[in-house]
């Protein structure tokens, strides 16, 4: 649920009550004996290995894989299978992923961009014949899913148990049903009112006729003879089989245009980290057509100000930490695209002298209305798990707008991704539409190394909230020296209405939404500085992560406070 109020619209009096009413929410630090101010509960801490995903039974799957024997990469695998099954409001196979993974044996960083690509047959003048835009739902916005091929290439590269017994617990599961749980029986109900106009998808998700609630048992039969098959028959099934051909039929009877071809000539790719510094720490996020490098500019631009001086709960923190976000939100509408298509100034764009030139355009005083961007040459699930090896994984996977597009084949059980909604309709955009590139996303796992060795896997499911949060996920750890469990429970900022990638411009200088916690006289200090304030519900992202210690090797864990997650080890 999102909730709204503008700031603007309130009288001074109101306004004042509001501001003091917010402030009184504040988490003091008298609420917990060993001083953490934000942190809802322990950092779980283990010996052996971690899981830490948006979803318990997930995490259960994770470690009993582990246990058996199997790699953090499996349990991964294992982990993403059976959220797809438990929460489709934000994964599945319908959709795409993004993986970094860290290898003990090579103490090496891979990164993996299963991300599928545009049908081949549709134009960018059909588009057009659409609309100003492409639509949120239906069969126009409908991409390659790419994280079944995604499953299988990190399997081939680190997996060790066969996918037969990675897929077991989520065919199980889906045989005998699982209870809903709270927050994602939520978002199921909200997603009917638009879905449940598609052919299959109520027949899926709502065989008795309604949505199942929170506790109640659900099973999704379709989906565990689609798990089952790809199990027997390897990804294979998914893009030239059976699967691959209910897809096309399916698509076919909706008027869409993702076909057998464009699904049987999919394939990931690949890529090389980028690795920024940050204070003695390196962020590691992927390139393009993710919008990961956003984190890294943020913090580029706020390396060059003495935050931990400020104060967390300081208006000249937050109005600081929102103009950066300002400023490099407007390169990513400019500049973040398919770079099979594009020549893209990546290197230019997260270097210190780049951030440098663009830090002079803040001004301490006077939120921005318009941004821009620099000359410069040439809803998601999360999920992190960790080995006795030491082998780390980063895994982010998502249909997009909660659950996709409403597509349903009725006989597979899951519902496709509306990937394709971020891409451009402006010819000469780096992300204008194209047939087989792959559109703007928003999805990025992240990993941070100190000197050379693995320090943290992380990352913060949201759309536009991600390369946000990821940003204040380092700034509370680094500059205010919170732990791994209160710097995810901490409140957050949040910034909306830069200008998109999609056409979008900024020109009201955006919106600013903060978190119960932070204070009346902040709050009343940014509306001065020209910002307008919004209160919001709901948008802040979902967190996890592992952490490991380089001497002991001894695991940390956390999981995000808002949603219905946990970290787990043994």
């Amino acid at each position: 649920m999102i909730l709204t109020k503008s700031v603007g619209s309130l009288t001074k009096h109101t306004l004042l009550l509001t501001l003091t009413l917010l402030s009184s929410f504040s988490v003091s630090s008298f609420d917990r004996i060993t001083g953490e101010h934000f942190a809802s509960r322990s950092e779980v801490i283990a010996p052996h290995a971690m899981a830490a995903t948006s979803q318990p039974l997930a995490t259960q799957v994770a470690l009993n894989i582990m246990r058996q024997g199997g790699t953090a990469i499996d349990a991964a695998i294992a982990a993403n299978a059976m959220l797809g099954l438990v929460e489709p409001t934000g994964s599945g196979i319908g959709g795409d992923l993004f993986a970094i993974v860290w290898d003990a044996k090579q103490q090496k960083l891979f990164g993996l961009n299963a991300s599928g690509r545009s049908p081949k047959s549709l134009t960018l003048d059909i588009l057009k014949q659409q609309g100003t835009k492409i639509p949120s739902y239906g069969p126009l916005p409908v991409s390659v899913p790419g994280a079944v091929d995604g499953w299988f290439e990190l399997h081939a590269k680190f997996g060790k148990l066969p996918m037969k017994t990675l897929l077991a617990p989520a065919i199980e599961y889906a045989k005998q049903g699982f209870p809903v749980s709270e927050l994602i029986a939520y978002y199921m109900q909200k997603s009917v009112a638009v879905r449940g106009q598609y052919p299959g998808f109520k027949e899926v998700f709502m065989p008795s006729g309604t949505m199942p609630r929170k506790g109640e048992l659900f099973k999704n039969p379709a989906l565990a003879k689609t798990y089952q098959e790809i199990a027997d028959t390897g990804r294979d099934a998914f893009y030239k089989g059976k699967i691959a051909r209910e897809i096309a039929r399916y698509m076919k009877a909706q008027g869409g245009y993702l076909s057998y071809e464009d699904l049987a000539t999919h394939h990931s790719e690949w890529v090389e980290p980028i690795g920024v510094d940050y204070r003695g720490y390196t962020l590691w996020e992927l390139p393009p057509n993710g919008q990961g490098i956003a984190a890294q500019q943020i913090l580029n631009l706020l390396e060059g100000f003495d935050l931990k001086a400020m104060g967390f709960d300081s208006p000249e923190y937050v109005h600081t930490f929102v103009e950066a976000k300002k400023l490099a939100f407007a390169d990513r509408a400019k500049y973040y695209a398919d770079p099979d298509f594009n020549s893209l100034p990546i290197k230019q764009l997260v270097s210190k002298e780049y951030a440098e030139s663009r830090r002079t355009l803040i001004d301490p005083e006077k939120a921005a209305k318009r941004d821009h961007a620099g000359p410069v040459e040439g809803d998601t699930i999360y999920l992190t798990t960790a080995d006795k090896d030491g082998n780390m994984v980063s895994l982010i996977q998502s249909n997009f707008r909660g659950m996709g597009s409403g597509m349903t084949p009725p006989t597979l059980g899951f519902v496709l991704q509306n990937r394709g909604e971020l891409f451009s309709l402006k010819e000469g955009h780096n992300n204008v539409y194209a047939p087989g590139k792959r559109p703007f996303h928003t999805i990025i796992p992240a990993f941070v190394t100190k000197e050379g060795k693995p320090f943290m896997s992380f990352g913060v499911m949201g759309g536009a909230t991600q390369p946000q949060m990821h940003a204040q996920i380092l700034i509370n750890m680094i500059d205010f020296g919170m732990n791994l469990q209160e710097a995810g429970d901490a409140p957050r900022i949040l910034h909306s209405g830069s200008s998109q990638p999609t056409d979008e411009i900024m020109l009201d200088g955006g919106s600013v939404h903060l978190e119960n916690g932070f204070s009346a006289q902040t709050r009343r200090s940014l509306i001065e500085k020209g910002h307008k304030l919004q209160e919001m519900v709901g948008p802040y992202g979902g967190y996890q992560a592992i952490m490991r210690d380089p001497t002991t090797g001894v695991y940390y864990g956390a999981s995000e406070s808002r949603k219905d997650g946990q970290a787990a080890g043994y």
